[in-house]
């Protein structure tokens, strides 16, 4: 099973990415591995349409883990998130 959000980012994090020439989602996705070992493929390897960010991935954790992936998860995000406010 895949999963697909889309995320909207801060325009200071769209800065950021272009800086380092990345793609917003392609730096998001570098930084979810390397933050927590999340691995998720850019949307914009998927013709996602202009101005629009995603990420994909399979989701096949087994259901003991879902827990902790989920609070690893969010805890990431939010703090990213917060960092490019």
């Amino acid at each position: 099973m895949y999963v697909f959000p889309r995320i909207d980012f801060p325009p200071a994090c769209e800065a950021e990415a272009s800086r380092i020439g990345k793609q917003v989602d392609e730096f998001y996705a570098i930084e979810l591995l390397n933050n927590t070992g999340i691995c998720v493929v850019p949307g914009s390897g998927f013709g996602q349409k202009p101005g629009t960010f995603h990420i994909r991935s399979t989701f096949l954790p087994q259901e003991e883990d879902f827990p902790d992936f989920i609070r690893l998860f969010l805890e990431f995000h939010d703090s990213f998130m917060r960092k490019y406010e």
